[in-house]
Formats: C-alpha cells, structure tokens, sequence
C-alpha cells in the first residue's frame, strides 16, 4: 500500500508540474491566449477641427428705386413731326413788328416781296388781330421739318438751319405781348425745349445774335424764361408725386 501512495504522489507531483491535477481533482486549465509581440505605432497629430461657421443673417435684399422721369409736356396739334426731325439746338423769339397779322398773311409777304419759298418762320402766335389771341399756328415748314428763313446773321446761317422760328403778332418796340400769347409761348417752348433737348441759354431773341431790335424792346425774355421753368417745376412735382 505505501508503495501505490508514493507512486502516486509522484504522478501528482509531476501533473502539478505540467500545470494539470488529475480527474475528480483538478481541472485542466485552458492555454493562455497567444500574444502577439507589441509594435510601437507612432501617435497620429490630432486632426483640426473644422471651424465653425456662424449663420450671418440673410442680406437684405436692396432694390434701387427708380428715378421717375418727369412727364413729357403736352403737345398740341401740329407741334409732333412726322418727318425725321432736325437736331435744333436754338429756339429764336421774333415779333411782326405789325398790329395784326397770321401765318397766312406773313407767308404771303415772304413769298411775294421776299421772294422766299414760303413762309420762313416755324410758328406763328396770334394776337387776336388776323388770327385768335394766343393760338398757335403751325407754318408749313414744321411738318417738313425744314431749315427756317428768320434768323440770318451775315453768311452765318446757324441759327436758320439749327434754329426754330417763332414769331408773335405784335409790335413790341410799343407794348408788350398780351397774357394769351405769352401763356401760348411759355406752353410752346416748354414743349420744344424738353423734346430737343435745348438749353435754356439757346432760347433767344432774335436781336440776341442779329443786328436788329426785334423782338422789341418791351418783350419779356426774363417773363418768359420764369414761365418756362415754372411749367417745368410743374411737371417734375407731378412726375415725383407719381
């Protein structure tokens, strides 16, 4: 019996040694995992963060406001030309010089002691002697859109071929044009002085660049230039209020 014992403490010595005990004593451990040999990776640089975007608020949206032409002065029969229209840059004021008169009677005087082709000026403005006080007569040149004869200085025929002609009934060297033809004038120059552009200091007497009294003396150049602009001051507080 002795000799089993110690045969068997020998076993049990020698499983022990192996890592194992014997059935109904010890259970077999399991083998530890296998390791792998550790290898040094270098830390990565941490990456940067995206900066963060705010919102901005939206843009207000900027509409440019439109400027509002003022509105074009009213034409009156006649003053539109159909034909292609002449660069005018100068408007000549003139008088008769007669007591009465009308674009009928004046185109006559052109055409017979003038020898003209027909009557020179462009308008002709009643005084109530020969044609209605302060109505505008259309002369045949206009429609055309013809050079004027009224306003030649030497050999200088700039203010015929870029000038329009108006002449008023009326001798002015002795009074002064009535409230109806200047209202007509003003409402006239006005109108072409805005179609073609005309400056107010192109709008002149006839004795402005010729050797001559005319319009007369008693004509109211200042008047008539303070109407204009009032009738244009007129139109742009119409044209803001729009």
């Amino acid at each position: 019996m002795s000799g089993r014992w110690a045969a068997s403490v020998v076993l049990l010595a020698v499983a022990m040694a192996a890592g194992c005990t014997p059935p109904g004593m010890v259970t077999c451990a399991p083998p530890a995992p296998r390791r792998d040999a550790f290898v040094y990776k270098p830390l990565e640089a941490p990456r940067p963060r995206p900066a963060r975007i705010e919102a901005s608020p939206p843009l207000a949206l900027e509409i440019p406001r439109t400027r509002l032409e003022p509105p074009a002065p009213p034409a009156e029969a006649g003053w539109a030309p159909e034909a292609d229209e002449r660069p005018w840059r100068w408007i000549v004021i003139h008088h008769s010089a007669t007591d009465t008169g009308s674009a009928a009677a004046f185109d006559a005087f052109h055409r017979g002691a003038r020898q003209w082709d027909e009557l020179g000026y462009h308008f002709v403005i009643g005084n109530g002697g020969g044609s209605a006080d302060g109505h505008v007569e259309v002369g045949s040149r206009w429609p055309k859109q013809k050079w004027g004869a009224h306003c030649r200085v030497g050999d200088n025929e700039e203010y015929n071929y870029f000038g329009i002609g108006i002449c008023l009934v009326g001798n002015f060297d002795n009074r002064r044009p009535g409230e109806a033809q200047m209202a007509a004038l003003a409402r006239l120059v006005d109108y072409l002085s805005h179609r073609y552009k005309i400056l107010d200091a192109h709008i002149i007497g006839h004795g402005t660049v010729g050797d001559t009294r005319c319009p007369g003396r008693m004509f109211p150049m200042n008047d008539l230039l303070a109407r204009v602009r009032r009738l244009r001051a007129a139109r742009e507080a119409l044209g803001r209020a729009g």
